[in-house]
């Protein structure tokens, strides 16, 4: 078989492209495939209609790598006089419009990209950084493309930070589908909002609960754009039992400073056993914590409310609900335990959320596992220079998109 017919079948050029020819250097450690157009009807690659030749311009493209020889594709590309669009390049069928590679390089490069940082790849790959770069957001931007119409049920709203300093990005997940959804800068009301942009009215009128926080753009945001959202939105049971942690905490650390003025150090080193589930507990711990917990201390109050909050996620009746959470509101006020009076005022102006969140069965779990696997991308990364590469990278990684070119199957 001679050389050009190898690379026809390897490449599958078919009429009106031909291979015309194949070179080899060892020098440089390339091997350059020559392919032209054969003739016949030309179209334009944005509307599909024939239009009139214009003239040809030479184009090249990186394609898989031959015995370990960097492979370049090489052709005299015609460029059409479209009455719509002007002057344009027609398609070729190894490659997508405006990339140097081809779509089986492109393929090779993203399957690296899913296991290996960007430098990594470049590195192995022989590329620069960029040029990786720019194949994962061509990934990224196809694949947004391609995603069906939205039809997400349960939503989890949630910031994850971008780097030090508060800086934050939101990002809003599918919970049935376990995706990022969308991914936007801040967390600010509009960052909330570009999501529900996306959406036409019937995709809003979907969605069923949308589990947040109790941060007020998120809030407003979702109030803005659903109607009805007050019994839409759940505040999330692990933000709840987070604001209780921290109650019992603040407890801890005053009582802890009046004994030790008392010479009493009980409470030294215990700050994550009043925090910590008691199943995570071994035995020795459990007997230990057991008598703390049962003495007569402030800290040991906060701790049996913030427990008895665990009990009350269960129920089905809105009535009962409220009575069990209005119990809980009543016993915080009533503790003089000042961290849990101020905790109760903030529980009992979101209580509608949290009654929500009982009764849609939701909670923000989908959300802080999705942190955790962001923040594994990010740490791969070695952090990212710009927003707008951390989002890319957060669709790419996951966002559940079809990120192959046309053709190609992942």
């Amino acid at each position: 078989m001679r050389d050009t017919q190898l690379y026809s079948q390897i490449l599958g050029i078919a009429k009106p492209w031909k291979v015309t020819g194949v070179q080899v250097s060892l020098v440089d450690d390339a091997v350059e495939v020559a392919v032209a157009h054969g003739g016949g009807q030309l179209v334009c690659r944005q509307c599909g209609k024939p239009c009139p030749g214009y003239d040809k311009r030479v184009r090249r493209w990186r394609h898989l790598d031959t015995c370990q020889l960097k492979t370049v594709l090489e052709a005299d590309v015609p460029r059409v006089q479209c009455p719509e669009h002007g002057v344009v390049t027609i398609r070729v069928p190894w490659a997508e419009p405006g990339s140097g590679f081809t779509a089986l390089f492109e393929a090779l490069v993203i399957n690296w990209l899913k296991v290996a940082s960007i430098s990594a790849v470049a590195d192995r790959l022989r590329l620069s950084w960029n040029a990786v770069d720019g194949i994962l957001q061509r990934a990224v931007k196809r694949g947004l493309s391609r995603r069906a119409g939205l039809a997400p049920r349960k939503l989890s709203v949630d910031e994850t930070a971008y780097r030090k300093g508060h800086d934050y990005i939101t990002v809003v997940t599918d919970q049935e589908q376990g995706v990022v959804l969308h991914v936007a800068e801040n967390r600010e009301t509009h960052s909330l909002g570009e999501f529900y942009e996306l959406l036409s009215e019937a995709q809003k009128s979907g969605i069923e609960s949308v589990c947040m926080d109790m941060w007020p753009a998120y809030i407003r945001a979702t109030r803005d754009a659903l109607a009805d959202a007050d019994h839409r939105i759940a505040f999330d049971r692990f933000h709840v039992a987070q604001y209780l942690g921290k109650a019992v905490d603040q407890v801890r650390r005053q009582e802890h400073r009046r004994l030790l003025g008392q010479g009493d150090a009980r409470l030294k080193g215990s700050k994550y056993q009043w925090l910590r589930n008691r199943s995570t507990m071994d035995w020795h711990q459990q007997r230990g914590f057991t008598a703390l917990r049962k003495a007569s201390l402030k800290t040991a109050r906060a701790w049996a409310i913030k427990e008895f909050a665990t009990r009350l996620w269960g129920y089905q009746s809105r009535t009962w609900a409220h009575k069990g959470w209005q119990r809980l509101l009543n016993w915080m006020a009533r503790s003089r335990l000042k961290p849990m009076q101020q905790t109760a005022k903030t529980l009992k102006k979101h209580l509608w959320g949290i009654l929500n969140a009982v009764l849609l069965g939701v909670d923000n779990s989908h959300a802080e596992s999705m942190n955790s696997r962001i923040k594994t991308v990010k740490v791969r990364a070695r952090g990212f220079r710009n927003k707008q590469r951390f989002r890319n990278a957060i669709y790419f990684h996951l966002g559940g998109l079809q990120l192959y070119p046309d053709g190609i199957k992942g």
